[in-house]
């Protein structure tokens, strides 16, 4: 809470505007491109992350794919990460978020401008809508982020299993899967300190359809989650 009055306040002359520029973009979306609602999301996010006192340090962006139609799969420390993603990434994404943070005040407004999809982990049925929705956009070009821990692991850069479920719209959408360690980013919301702090996202090689297509999606998940481990320890924080 006092890293997000520290944002407010070093940016109070701008704030309000882009508060309510971010809700007015998130109440007409149809007139906004993604490419514009996401530029706007970034802009504001690269100010209130300076204000803040947190820096971004991006790693292996070449990694990306080419083309849109992949889906980001990160460890998941705190309700930081998305805004972390949203200054370094260079491509528009959207993000499957748990319920609960449609609630949560600026994010659940950062979240509509992202056309967000909330899921219900304790609704199967809604749960498996949330899946075939998310396969169908990035068959159609959108970018997805999901966190495959399914909760924020509440313990520095320690990673929690990946559920095999996480996976299930990468294998119906046949897309890249990019995994990506992030280090550090429970620091800024999930502690109550305002010291200075660097968020390392390290963007890893992408798993291809061609990869994956015959293993089961709990394969798929400990592959993952191997791979973003090894980063988080070759950087030297675990």
């Amino acid at each position: 809470m006092k890293r997000i009055m520290l944002m407010v306040l070093r940016n109070l002359l701008f704030a309000p505007f882009w508060f309510i520029q971010v809700c007015w973009y998130g109440s007409h979306i149809d007139r906004y491109s993604e490419e514009q609602r996401f530029a706007l999301l970034k802009k504001v996010t690269i100010h209130a992350n300076k204000g803040g006192r947190v820096k971004i340090e991006p790693h292996g962006l070449e990694n990306l794919p080419e083309k849109n139609g992949f889906i980001l799969y990160p460890n998941h420390q705190g309700m930081y990460d998305v805004l972390s993603f949203l200054e370094c990434c260079p491509r528009p994404f959207s993000v499957v978020m748990k319920k609960e943070l449609v609630k949560v005040p600026f994010l659940k407004q950062i979240f509509r401008v992202m056309e967000a999809i909330p899921m219900d982990r304790d609704d199967l049925k809604q749960s498996m809508r949330v899946i075939l929705q998310v396969a169908q956009e990035v068959k159609e070009g959108r970018n997805y982020l999901i966190f495959a821990e399914g909760t924020r692991s509440r313990d520095g850069n320690h990673l929690l299993p990946f559920k095999g479920g996480s996976f299930k719209s990468a294998v119906r959408a046949q897309c890249p899967i990019v995994p990506v360690a992030i280090m550090n980013s429970y620091l800024p919301f999930d502690t109550n300190s305002i010291k200075k702090v660097t968020v390392p996202v390290y963007f890893l090689p992408p798993l291809y359809y061609e990869d994956y297509k015959n293993l089961k999606t709990t394969e798929i998940a400990e592959i993952v989650r191997e791979k973003i481990e090894k980063a988080i320890d070759k950087a030297g924080y675990n």
